[in-house]
């Protein structure tokens, strides 16, 4: 799930409820500027605010684990998510 999904279903789930957004945020315990950044699903989101929106919305995040493979092994893949940037090392110009 990318973070713009979970903008959507957060639009989504408000709208439904009839909530303003100064209205959730106010509820959550969130700014209104986060709660607009959340919705448009900017990636630099706090975790901790993300999930205390969903919760005054009624909303449930559900992860699972991993499974494992025949053998009984699980074994997990880094790999990194589209929307994270890699930062650009700096190097000091050499004279």
């Amino acid at each position: 799930m990318t973070p713009s999904e979970i903008g959507s279903i957060v639009r989504s789930v408000r709208r439904s409820q009839g909530l303003r957004q100064d209205q959730l945020a106010g509820v959550a315990g969130v700014g209104v500027r986060f709660l607009s950044e959340l919705e448009r699903g900017k990636t630099t989101a706090g975790v901790g605010k993300v999930l205390a929106v969903l919760e005054a919305l009624g909303c449930s995040l559900h992860i699972e684990a991993p499974r494992a493979d025949p053998d009984g092994v699980t074994r997990v893949v880094a790999t990194e998510p589209p929307w994270v940037r890699r930062r650009r090392s700096w190097r000091r110009p050499q004279l």
